[in-house]
């Protein structure tokens, strides 16, 4: 008689808790707690709180197979089109966070190494495309790659590190093209080859070093024999 009586309680709670969710306002519009489930599934695809039809607060989004590990978390503001995204790995690991405007990538973005806490990318993002200064990471934490972007673009300097943190490589751009002065260094820092391109071409005169002291010099665009 008690089980019976129990089971009767959770199948009543069951019952109120499923009438306090997916509720529709006067125009018919969301409003208040919504869990919606994958068809002909009991897997939860998404749950979160609508206000008048506009998402508010944080909403959790699952995949078909993730249980009840949320593979996205998004806060939505309750004043504007600004959401605040955290995706996560099949452990619950930050894969990658930041800001979006209604469905574009604005402001700073950070990336995560496999499974870790470790930063391995940071990025910024002006309407959804490349702007500033990005960052890449060794999973020790050392810089690899400074980049700079305009408008999606690579403007200016691309450094390149080793994982004892020297400068092996510094490229510059213009309009995403190597436009500008190029130097490779060896894992100690000494300067190999230095020279200018133009337009993705090598242009005027090219040195090689070894030992630290001047090797070898091209003139480029190099001149047809004959």
């Amino acid at each position: 008689m008690k089980i019976t009586i129990f089971y009767v309680f959770i199948f009543l709670s069951s019952i109120i808790v499923a009438q306090d969710y997916n509720k529709l306002d006067a125009d018919g519009k969301r409003h208040g707690k919504w869990l919606k489930k994958y068809d002909g599934t009991d897997q939860t695809r998404y749950e979160g709180t609508f206000e008048h039809g506009k998402e508010v607060g944080e909403f959790k989004f699952y995949k078909p197979t993730s249980g009840d590990i949320p593979t996205a978390i998004k806060i939505f503001s309750k004043d504007n089109d600004s959401v605040l995204v955290k995706y996560y790995s099949s452990k619950g690991k930050v894969i990658s966070q930041g800001k979006m405007i209604g469905k574009i990538r604005e402001g700073e973005w950070k990336y995560y190494h496999n499974d870790s806490d470790q930063l391995m990318m940071v990025e910024h993002y002006k309407n959804d495309k490349l702007d500033g200064e990005q960052r890449t990471y060794f999973d020790n934490g050392q810089l690899t790659e400074k980049t700079a972007y305009k408008n999606g673009k690579r403007e200016g300097k691309r450094l390149i590190y080793s994982e004892e943190g020297k400068l092996i490589k510094e490229f510059t751009y213009e309009n995403d093209l190597l436009h500008g002065m190029t130097r490779y260094y060896d894992t100690e820092g000494q300067l190999q080859i230095e020279g200018n391109y133009k337009r993705n071409k090598k242009d005027g005169v090219w040195k090689y070093y070894k030992d630290g002291k001047l090797d070898e010099q091209k003139l480029f665009p190099l001149q047809k024999k004959g």
